[in-house]
């Protein structure tokens, strides 16, 4: 009877055994801590603030005024020639010109501006405005003065209130209204604008309105729109402040302003081929 029961526990422990090696699966491992092995991380360096030395190297002087330094640096001034020519006109040979200088600083300024042209040794039409100018925009300026005239007729001068400026796409104007003696009133509109085609070539459209509030019979100027002169010139930069040019000019009086001109022999209206030279410093 024990010899039985030695033979049946042998049995059971092959059995075991045999199981352990043909079927066993082994039971996966615990999830490792993962926290167990962690490398400590290094905490990150402060950034240094930038010193002066820094800033220099990053940002060198390149030989340019900063804006305090530009608005510190005193008055300046400039002058522009913007037209000085000879037109062909239906009369004979004329000389025209437009040019204006200012003196002050970034926000308040002296202006001077002179156009007219000269006939046959005649003066016929030309103005001296002179304006205190500051500028309350960018890009734009409120000034207010007076103006002399003179040419065909007795002289005239004027108070004067306009602004002027850049408008968008590049277009510079001036609209000035006047008020002068007996109540007369005017009102000047310009627009220019520099096309440039090259490096050197510039085109340059032009537009002058003049319009008056009364007759003026002794300057033989007619209330309403009174003149319009359009131009268009094509100038050649030797530098940016020296270039000659070639261009052409239209001219047409209205109202009553065209019959003055007729009634005193003259036309009211006159297309004239012109040639100068536009000069600043």
């Amino acid at each position: 009877m024990i010899r039985v029961l030695v033979l049946i526990v042998l049995a059971g422990f092959a059995a075991v055994s045999v199981g352990q090696h043909e079927g066993h699966v082994p039971r996966p491992a615990e999830p490792a801590d993962p926290h167990a092995h962690q490398a400590p991380v290094a905490e990150s360096p402060a950034i240094p603030r930038p010193t002066d030395a820094d800033r220099a190297a990053a940002f060198p002087d390149l030989g340019g005024m900063s804006a305090q330094a530009h608005m510190a640096a005193g008055p300046r001034w400039r002058v522009l020639v913007d037209r000085l020519e000879w037109q062909d006109a239906d009369e004979g040979d004329a000389l025209a010109w437009d040019l204006e200088g200012w003196f002050g600083g970034d926000f308040d300024r002296l202006w001077l501006r002179t156009e007219g042209e000269r006939e046959q040794g005649d003066t016929r039409r030309a103005d001296l405005q002179l304006f205190y100018g500051h500028a309350y925009a960018r890009w734009w300026e409120l000034v207010a003065g007076v103006r002399h005239d003179i040419g065909s007729g007795p002289s005239r001068d004027w108070m004067a209130v306009g602004v002027q400026g850049r408008a968008p796409y590049m277009v510079d104007v001036e609209a000035t209204a006047y008020l002068g003696g007996a109540g007369r009133t005017a009102l000047r509109l310009e627009a220019a604008s520099d096309l440039r085609l090259t490096s050197r070539l510039v085109l340059q459209p032009q537009l002058e309105l003049d319009l008056y509030g009364e007759d003026d019979p002794e300057t033989r100027i007619g209330s309403g729109l009174s003149l319009a002169e359009a131009g268009l010139r094509l100038r050649y930069e030797i530098r940016r402040e020296l270039a000659p040019y070639l261009g052409v000019t239209w001219q047409r009086r209205f109202g009553d302003t065209a019959d003055l001109a007729r009634a005193a022999g003259e036309g009211d209206s006159d297309t004239r081929l012109v040639a100068g030279l536009r000069v600043w410093f």
